[in-house]
């Protein structure tokens, strides 16, 4: 019977030695996928790195809107560049000439040659 004792010592090492590489196993999963794990960290990182151009983007955005609110506060120019572009106005004293569109030539002249070859 002293045969057997060696092996029931070798099936129990082989037991400890799987059930170490599912422990590791699971404390690496844990470590790489879980709630602050490293593939969490790296998304959050990317999170924070578009938000921190977002913000800057509205710093600007709100630079450039400061600017154009001093413009109309205090440069007349501005205001009347402003007036006619976005709103149309003219002064009374001015004269205004609307061109219509020409019309599209027909698709032979567009092409330059004549359809019947």
């Amino acid at each position: 019977m002293m045969v057997d004792e060696p092996l029931q010592g070798q099936k129990q090492g082989s037991l400890f030695g799987k059930l170490a590489v599912v422990i590791v196993l699971l404390i690496l999963g844990v470590a790489l996928f879980g709630e602050k794990g490293v593939v969490r960290m790296v998304k959050l990182m990317r999170e924070r790195e578009n938000l921190a151009m977002q913000v800057q983007n509205l710093k600007d955005e709100n630079d450039r809107l400061k600017h154009q609110i001093e413009a109309l506060r205090s440069d007349q120019r501005y205001l009347e560049q402003l007036a006619r572009k976005e709103l149309g106005m003219v002064r009374e004293d001015e004269l205004v000439y609307q061109f219509r569109p020409a019309k599209e030539p027909p698709v032979a002249e567009l092409s330059g040659g004549d359809s019947e070859h």
